[in-house]
């Protein structure tokens, strides 16, 4: 072989192996999240019942009022659904939600004052209807609406708001409980989402009803429950209006993406500048070590705030920031089955629901080519 076929062959091989690199990096994501996909239907679904499992060792499955939990809380499914809308975006003829609202019919209580769904199986002692449980799915419900304007994804939407605002008073001048019964607490995460769930369907609808119940809602969430350095605790006690003041990255994540959906909804800018000063706090508060703080399924939820705001702020820090996090955690925290905090001992299901949602985002955004 003469030297110039020679080097010929060498430039043809290495740039054959450029073009492979590039290609297996552009899809990185996607083949976390097929991975992982895989490794939950594996490990957490049980073909025999048809239903989830709560936790994969069945040592760790708890017993309640007599009974063992074997199968999943509801709030595993609304991480799952959440998911599978993600994931339907990066495939449009996959029928991945659809599923999930069957599988998660069977944990709906009828009972008045309004339809809900209950935290377990109806027919296997079901336990207690919390509000933001039924507000997760009326968001992503509401998503999937604006997605594919499907009436039925509409009507759930709206059957998750009339049933959250029976959770509604004017105890301490407003606000929503966390869950049905119980009047010791408002939450942030019964508040903020219920925001999202009202404001989703002013979107749809455009009946003002749903704004003005948004703005009251998310006046009270950020007069009560926002911290002095503009994130948000956890809770506020009715008894004395003692605050918990623990900060969790999915309660900072409804009340940003609630300020970059008023923009959208009503052009007022202030709420476009608070939802960019909300992100830069956030991004140095749980994501400033390059790990995450808290659960992968809470982090989620900030990620979605994060992805709506780059549509109108195309600085990529709070995105780039969370994948530093992100990166890290699929390098030390992933066993050999694919799954998750291996090192705390207990894989459970919504924290793999909610990576499957992050990776599933991720997923779209390097398609985007944000990370390149």
């Amino acid at each position: 072989m003469n030297k110039k076929i020679f080097f010929l062959t060498v430039f043809s091989l290495l740039s054959s192996s450029i073009v492979f690199a590039q290609q297996n990096s552009s899809n990185f994501y996607k083949k976390e999240l097929q991975s992982l996909e895989a490794s939950i239907a594996k490990n957490f679904y049980d073909p025999a019942s048809g239903y989830y499992l709560v936790v994969t060792d069945p040592a760790q499955r708890e017993t309640k009022n007599g009974y063992l939990r074997e199968y999943t809380y509801l709030w595993a499914l609304c991480a799952l659904y959440q998911a599978a809308n993600e994931m339907e975006k990066l495939d449009p003829k996959a029928n991945l939600m659809a599923p999930l609202v069957n599988n998660m019919a069977k944990y709906y209580n009828p009972a008045p004052p309004k339809g809900g769904y209950t935290d377990y199986i109806m027919k296997l002692k079901p336990g207690e209807r919390y509000y933001d449980d039924n507000q997760w799915i009326g968001i992503t419900a509401l998503d999937a609406y604006a997605r594919k304007k499907k009436k039925s994804d509409l009507e759930l939407g709206r059957s998750m708001y009339d049933f959250m605002m029976t959770g509604y008073d004017q105890v301490l001048g407003g606000g929503m409980y966390w869950k049905e019964g119980s009047l010791e607490s408002k939450n942030t995460c019964s508040n903020g989402p219920g925001v999202l769930v009202a404001l989703q369907l002013y979107q749809a609808t455009k009946k003002k009803a749903y704004l003005d119940t948004a703005l009251k809602i998310f006046n009270w969430t950020n007069e009560k429950l926002r911290s002095p350095e503009g994130l948000y605790f956890d809770n506020i006690r009715t008894k004395d209006a003692s605050l918990d003041k623990a900060v969790f990255s999915y309660n900072t994540g409804t009340m940003l993406e609630s300020n970059v959906y008023l923009y959208e909804l009503t052009e007022n800018k202030d709420f476009l500048q608070a939802a960019n000063a909300i992100a830069d706090r956030s991004v140095i508060y749980f994501y400033g070590n390059g790990k995450f703080r808290d659960g992968y399924w809470f982090n989620a939820v900030l990620l979605r705030a994060y992805q709506h705001l780059y549509k109108h702020n195309k600085d990529p820090k709070y995105i780039l920031g969370f994948k530093k996090a992100l990166d890290n955690a699929l390098k030390t925290e992933k066993n050999a089955e694919g799954l998750f905090n291996a090192k705390s001992g207990v894989q459970n299901l919504v924290e793999h629901g909610g990576m499957l949602e992050i990776l599933a985002r991720f997923a779209w955004l390097e398609q985007q080519g944000i990370f390149k």
